[in-house]
């Protein structure tokens, strides 16, 4: 069954815990791109730090993530991000554990860091 536009806005707002100003600076270290799955084309940039960068423009355009102010073409990427984000965190135990394990690097791309958590 798919979640409903407002049940996404309220997930996003809940597991995104990095502000557009962290994540934009997590975005620029060596660690954020060698974390996740490269994109099939040759940038050679990562699912999640693509997606990593889609979320500070949406936390730019809304930094107060007030659940009117989302544009409408906002909510498939976010229903993405909790998607993610949802994924991980029940399966990867040790992102909590490890703040330098993959997994908690490439939640950090999607905008969750599990050390805030």
């Amino acid at each position: 069954m798919v979640k409903d536009d407002q049940t996404v806005i309220e997930e996003f707002n809940e597991l995104v815990n990095m502000d557009s100003g962290e994540l934009e600076a997590w975005l620029k270290e060596e660690d954020s791109a060698g974390a996740g799955w490269k994109k099939a084309d040759e940038t050679g940039e990562t699912i999640g730090h693509e997606s990593g960068r889609m979320i500070v423009e949406i936390l730019k355009r809304n930094p107060s993530r007030d659940s009117e102010k989302y544009d409408e073409e906002d909510i498939p990427h976010m229903r993405k991000v909790v998607a993610y984000c949802k994924r991980h965190l029940a399966q990867e135990g040790k992102a909590k554990q490890d703040p330098d394990s993959k997994s908690a690097k490439s939640l950090k791309n999607w905008g969750h860091n599990p050390q805030k958590a």
